[in-house]
C-alpha cells in the first residue's frame, strides 16, 4: 500500500519533502502535483522504478519520458543547448513546456530516444517540486499520470491513492491540478517545432 503524504502547495514542509526525496533514493515510484498536472516520477537512475512508470501507464519500455529539472542551470547539464535555444528557454522557465533537446552524456543511453538522441526536459513552476528537486540534487524522470484508455490525467490525490496504491509507493497531495499536459517543444532541429498543444502559450513557438 503506497504512502500518501498532504504537503502544502505554496510552503512545503521540509520534513515531508525529506521523506518523499527518500522514497525517490530507494527506487519508489511517486506521485506529485506540477503546474500543470499530476505527474508519476522515479529516480533517474533506476531501470527497475522506471519500467514499474512505465507499467503503470501501460507504455513499454520505447516510450520517452522526461527530467524534470530544477532550474535552467541544471537542464543544461543534460541537454545540448546553444545561444538561440538559451533565450527561448529562459524566457519560458518555469513553466508548463517540455522541450526536446539533444541529450548530452549526464542522460544515461536508456533513456535518450533511439534515433535522434534527445530527451524531453522542463522547469516546472510548483513550490512542491521545486522542493523535491532542491533536496534531491538532481532531476526526476517523470510522466503525465494518465492511465491507459483514459483521455485526461487523473486529477484528485484521493482517487489517484485509491486506484494506485498498490502500484505506487507514494502519492502526494497538493491540492488539485490541472487537468491539460505541458506543451511540447522540439528545439532539437534549428527552428522551434510544436508537437502538443497544451497549458502552455505556444505562440511563441509559431512561425
Amino acid at each position: 500500500m503506497s504512502q500518501f503524504f498532504s504537503i502544502h502547495p505554496d510552503n512545503p514542509q521540509p520534513r515531508l519533502i525529506q521523506q518523499a526525496v527518500q522514497v525517490l533514493r530507494q527506487g519508489g515510484v511517486i506521485v506529485y502535483p506540477t503546474d500543470s498536472c499530476y505527474a508519476l516520477g522515479c529516480h533517474i537512475g533506476d531501470k527497475d522504478a522506471a519500467m514499474r512508470l512505465l507499467r503503470v501507464r501501460g507504455l513499454d519500455d520505447s516510450h520517452d519520458l522526461t527530467l524534470v529539472c530544477r532550474d535552467l542551470s541544471e537542464l543544461g547539464r543534460y541537454a545540448q543547448v546553444d545561444n538561440s535555444q538559451f533565450r527561448l528557454l529562459k524566457s519560458h522557465t518555469p513553466g508548463p513546456y517540455t522541450f526536446i533537446l539533444k541529450g548530452t552524456r549526464e542522460v544515461p543511453r536508456r533513456l535518450l530516444h533511439k534515433r535522434h538522441d534527445t530527451i524531453g526536459l522542463r522547469v516546472p513552476d510548483h513550490a512542491i517540486v521545486q522542493a523535491l528537486l532542491a533536496e534531491l540534487g538532481e532531476p526526476i524522470l517523470s510522466s503525465t499520470l494518465q492511465l491507459p484508455g483514459e483521455d485526461v490525467p487523473l486529477n484528485e490525490a484521493w482517487e489517484i491513492r485509491e486506484r494506485l496504491e498498490n502500484q505506487v509507493d507514494l502519492v502526494i497531495d497538493g491540492n488539485g491540478c490541472g487537468l491539460t499536459p505541458t506543451t511540447v517543444v522540439d528545439l532539437s532541429t534549428g527552428e522551434p517545432h510544436v508537437l502538443r498543444y497544451g497549458k502552455g502559450d505556444a505562440t511563441p513557438f509559431e512561425d
